[in-house]
């Protein structure tokens, strides 16, 4: 279980085809590995995978032929910037909203622009996530918790500070580029627990 608050943006440093899948090896910059053992899970854009290896500054984790197909992991090469965060650990703050690292889909960049010192993003959803998403709820873009500001349809706006802008890769999204999404899983429980009561048609 992660937060969405991004702790540091590591570096693709090799991409090792294994068989069918892929081993990624990510240097970090900031994020302290001391106390990530091999096993533990951390947050690489969104998606939760397991360290397997441990090197310094430096941690390997093997991406599945599943999550190549359902993120964007698979685009990435040496030298690709990518949001880090640690598990979240019992006693430690939520300061975002509870991300499982589960991806639900990839959305794509439709706009951008300025908005006083934030970015403004607008954000095309699959048709099947569109539901989950209502303005001043949560969602999970490349591993960032955000607050939704609008929703028209499959898109949704929102901003992007100058202190998310400095510390995540968000602040270099343009145009048609291809994020990983998780929508707030709050969402998808009430869902079912609507539709197993019958109120939800």
């Amino acid at each position: 279980m992660f937060t969405g608050i991004v702790q540091d943006v590591g570096r693709v440093a090799r991409c090792e085809p294994r068989g069918g899948d892929l081993r990624l090896v990510i240097e970090c910059r900031q994020l302290d590995l001391s106390a990530v053992r091999v096993g533990d899970s951390v947050c690489v854009q969104g998606c939760c995978l397991t360290a397997v290896e441990l090197n310094g500054k430096a941690f390997a984790a093997d991406v599945s032929r599943e999550t190549l197909s359902l993120t964007t992991l698979g685009e990435l090469g040496p030298g690709a910037l990518v949001n880090l965060e640690p598990a979240l650990r019992a006693g430690e703050p939520l300061g975002g909203h509870l991300v499982s690292g589960h991806i639900d889909g990839v959305a794509q960049i439709t706009a951008v622009s300025s908005d006083a010192r934030s970015r403004r993003l607008t954000i095309e959803v699959p048709t099947a996530l569109a539901r989950y998403l209502v303005p001043k709820g949560s969602v999970s873009v490349d591993g960032v918790s955000l607050t939704v500001n609008e929703v028209a349809g499959c898109r949704f706006g929102v901003n992007i500070i100058p202190h998310t802008q400095s510390n995540t890769t968000l602040g270099q999204l343009n145009v048609g580029a291809r994020v990983n999404l998780e929508v707030d899983q709050v969402a998808r429980y009430l869902e079912k627990l609507l539709m197993s009561s019958g109120r939800l048609a």
